[in-house]
């Protein structure tokens, strides 16, 4: 059986044993499975997905809702945690909540599941008002997220909230599946004058296929602040394709990092919609990958309304036989007058057989702004290299230091010290050096 038609088969059961009090969320499973059978997986043929394709994942048998529950020691998982700050934390493993390891709040803020919030009357006019709102209807794997998706992570954040401390949503994966495919569903909602900062991480303990089809709505409403880091350092036989909805309103500040390292295929859709004046956008990322791994960002910033602002800055290093996707595009309304959009994508191929396809794309309707694109695929400077290998740095590390510095400044951006070190740890482990400085 083609993985489309097992999935198509396995919602029924599905919907019968989520069975939702809730007839409005009945309907928007039933409309969005329809959704996915009209439309199936992406293929080459969309423009889209011209460089990405998925047929190698579909050709397994995965196991679509685990009903056992498994257990892990927080010893053997401690070092896929932030660990160095204080945080909140929404744990799951195999698809399945851990209140052991996990600690959520309902102290002024909602931190918790998005199964609680589906289900439960006190959060009914959030998620009518919000859930499956940002989110796009008609992208196929959007909508098989949407017609599966019972668990996750749901934050709201009240007005006038500053969030003490970071928030972090981890999704495990331990293998007692031989082939597992993984649904999670956020919802974050961000309310006037608020801040909030969260990490997102999924990571598999095991060599057994994974496969992840993530969707995460963010909304931050009137001069609210969302900072959002991305870590994809899984194992090579698991794939991500992270589906991300940012809706901003007048003068709130979102920012997106996404630092992907690791993992077979990964795929990043991550798209911003500005809906209001004075927005700021920001968009950042680092990859860093080898072997025969693909990671595709794939973003849109869609300027609806007049002086805002969008920054989007991607560095990838590219070794062996890998392969990097940029598609950036930005959209400017006839309205966004005073728009000020940066794009840009810089690359460094380190081996002659690794490929990077990158697209920047500017659709302009306004005639007032300021909007600059471009992309860079190069290879290490020798003069630099040089100069550094006469001043007694061997070549492996003069190399590294170089790459370092073309993706570091990326990090400037980041706002939690304790994320910088990590990811310079990350770095250099994918480097294969010691930097020489404490990192």
């Amino acid at each position: 059986m083609e993985l489309k038609d097992k999935l198509l088969s396995s919602f029924m059961v599905f919907e019968d044993r989520v069975n939702d009090e809730s007839k409005h969320l009945n309907e928007i499973r039933n409309e969005a499975i329809n959704t996915f059978q009209e439309k199936g997986f992406p293929s080459k043929k969309d423009e889209d997905w011209k460089y990405t394709s998925l047929n190698a994942l579909l050709k397994h048998d995965y196991c679509i809702s685990p009903q056992q529950e498994t257990t892990v020691e927080f010893r053997d998982i401690k070092k896929y945690f932030i660990h160095d700050i204080d945080s909140y934390k929404i744990i799951f493993i195999d698809g399945k909540y851990s209140s052991f390891l996990s600690e959520t709040t309902h102290d002024g803020i909602d931190v918790c599941l998005m199964s609680s919030a589906l289900n439960e009357p006190k959060y009914k006019i959030i998620i009518d008002s919000y859930y499956n709102q940002a989110a796009k209807s008609d992208h196929s794997l959007t909508s098989l997220n949407t017609a599966f998706a019972s668990e996750g992570a749901y934050i709201h954040i009240p007005k006038n909230k500053v969030v003490k401390k970071p928030i972090q949503i981890i999704h495990f994966s331990t293998g007692n599946e031989a082939t597992l495919m993984l649904q999670p569903r956020n919802l974050i909602v961000v309310d006037e004058n608020s801040h909030v900062q969260i990490i997102e991480r999924h990571q598999s303990l095991t060599s057994n296929v994974v496969l992840t089809n993530s969707v995460t709505e963010i909304f931050a409403n009137k001069r609210a602040i969302v900072d959002y880091y991305k870590i994809q350092n899984d194992n090579q036989q698991a794939s991500l394709i992270d589906n991300t909805y940012v809706s901003q309103k007048q003068s709130s500040h979102a920012s997106v990092h996404t630092f992907s390292f690791g993992g077979k295929l990964v795929r990043n859709n991550l798209q911003f919609f500005q809906k209001g004046e004075h927005i700021d956008s920001t968009m950042k990322g680092i990859t860093i990958i080898g072997d025969k791994q693909h990671v595709d960002h794939n973003t849109l910033v869609h300027h609806i309304e007049p002086n805002c602002e969008s920054h989007q800055d991607y560095k990838g290093i590219f070794g062996d036989r890998s392969t990097g996707v940029f598609n950036g595009k930005v959209v400017v309304e006839k309205e966004a007058q005073k728009t000020n959009a940066f794009q840009a994508n810089n690359n460094i191929l380190v081996d002659d057989k690794a490929t990077i396809n990158t697209k920047p794309q500017l659709e302009i309707f306004a005639d007032d702004v300021k909007c600059s694109h471009g992309c860079t695929i190069g290879q290490l400077d020798k003069d630099a290299l040089f100069y550094m290998r006469s001043r007694g740095i061997p070549k492996k590390e003069a190399k590294a230091l170089l790459m370092y510095a073309f993706a570091n400044n990326v990090l400037e951006s980041v706002k939690i010290n304790a994320i910088k070190t990590r990811i310079n740890k990350l770095i250099a482990q994918k480097l294969g050096v010691n930097l020489g400085f404490d990192l």
